[in-house]
């Protein structure tokens, strides 16, 4: 009786963890892959997993799957929803869902593992099935590598992987060449001088600093670069102050920014910089301003000869109609630091997982509907079915394009 993949799902959706924590979840995929007769390799870069699964000579292909969730609180109304309460890396009580999907990764790469496992002579290589931690933290890919990964495991000949997007279930997203944005993530510290809030005169107020910086940084992306590059710069965070009546002595805002070319991330860091300084000085700030950088993840980038294999063997399975190019995706992803290490190519694709009656919108306007949930939102739910089906089958698919004999 092979592996019940919608009931595994479900309790990886019910059961989250944060980032470097994936303990539960790493036990889970361990206990599977040694069932399949792989060999298991734990607790590389932290909780991460990695089986591999030799069978007589020809390439080896990587196949990847990130299994954290976010700090966010579920609300889908689903029977399997997650009331998990985590500890962030701060010591804060959060809650914990998978909104982005990750839970379909695992499910479908398992799924992937008992396919080639249960069919040793339709096949010929090596599989390494690798289940990483921290992609959301975007430093899992790199604790990996830096804890000896490629040591521990054969260097693959190429890197696959797939991420659930809010589009049609039954449809695949690929393209060469840059697929996803670059990612940083910067804090930024503004200092005033606090005092009582019926006397701002004798103070230096860093929330009002604080919202002329965060309009200022406004101009950065829509006056400073040029129509043809791309950035997105949000600030998703700002802190200040503990009463109402109390002006506070410092404010902190949190930066992210995407960007697709390394000349443009360096102007637009460039630009925060400026204007955080530019900023302090105007509003009279006692110190100087402290930037820090947290996450960093690069340019998502789909070796464009491995890409049109893939592209190929997928049309080949599902028809060319199923195989859409999404554009450049303006969200990030660490899965090439995997690539990068071995020196080899990437490509990565994204599984559809909303309502497959969604079709006919895609495919009639080409754009779906803007009230459909996307990833990190508290309503995101993936369709379970066609979405696992079709997320094992084209692991399967792409794997084959290098593996079969």
């Amino acid at each position: 009786m092979g592996i019940d993949l919608e009931h595994l799902y479900r309790d990886l959706h019910a059961n989250p963890e944060l980032s470097f924590q994936e303990h539960r979840t790493a036990d889970i995929v361990a206990g599977h892959l040694i069932e399949l007769g792989l060999d298991v390799h734990r607790g590389i870069g932290g909780t991460g997993v990695v089986g591999v699964l030799a069978n007589g000579t020809g390439p080896t292909v990587l196949l990847r799957a990130d299994m954290d969730g976010l700090p966010v609180l579920e609300a889908t109304g689903l029977d399997y929803a997650s009331t998990v309460i985590g500890t962030d890396s701060e010591g804060h009580p959060v809650p914990v869902m998978h909104a982005c999907g990750h839970d379909v990764h695992v499910s479908c790469l398992i799924g992937a593992v008992e396919k080639f496992a249960a069919e040793p002579g339709s096949w010929s290589g090596t599989l390494v099935a690798l289940f990483q931690p921290a992609e959301e933290h975007g430093g899992g890919a790199q604790a990996m590598v830096d804890d000896g990964l490629y040591a521990r495991v054969p260097t693959p000949d190429v890197v696959l992987g797939q991420h659930v997007a809010p589009f049609p279930a039954g449809w695949l997203g690929l393209r060469a060449g840059v697929a996803m944005a670059a990612a940083d993530s910067l804090n930024v510290t503004l200092y005033g001088s606090g005092g009582h809030g019926s006397r701002p005169e004798t103070t230096v107020d860093p929330v009002l600093l604080a919202a002329a910086t965060t309009m200022r940084l406004q101009g950065v992306v829509s006056r400073e670069l040029a129509a043809a590059d791309q950035a997105v710069l949000t600030v998703g965070q700002i802190h200040a102050g503990t009463k109402n009546n109390i002006i506070a002595s410092q404010a902190t805002l949190g930066l992210s920014i995407r960007t697709f070319h390394e000349s443009v991330r360096a102007k637009v860091l460039s630009s925060i910089e400026r204007v955080v300084h530019g900023e302090a000085m105007a509003s009279g700030s006692p110190m100087d301003p402290v930037i820090t950088f947290d996450e960093h993840f690069p340019l998502t980038i789909n070796d464009p000869t491995a890409t049109a294999r893939v592209s190929s063997a997928l049309a080949g399975h599902f028809g060319t109609d199923r195989i859409i190019d999404p554009g450049a995706v303006a969200g990030s992803e660490d899965v090439g630091v995997l690539a990068t290490a071995a020196g080899v190519p990437l490509v990565y694709w994204f599984l559809g997982g909303a309502d497959p009656a969604l079709f006919k919108d895609l495919a009639a306007t080409g754009r779906m509907p803007e009230n459909i949930p996307s990833n990190h939102s508290p309503h995101f739910a993936p369709w379970i079915q066609p979405t696992l089906g079709v997320g094992v089958d084209a692991l399967v698919v792409a794997a084959r394009a290098w593996l079969a004999p």
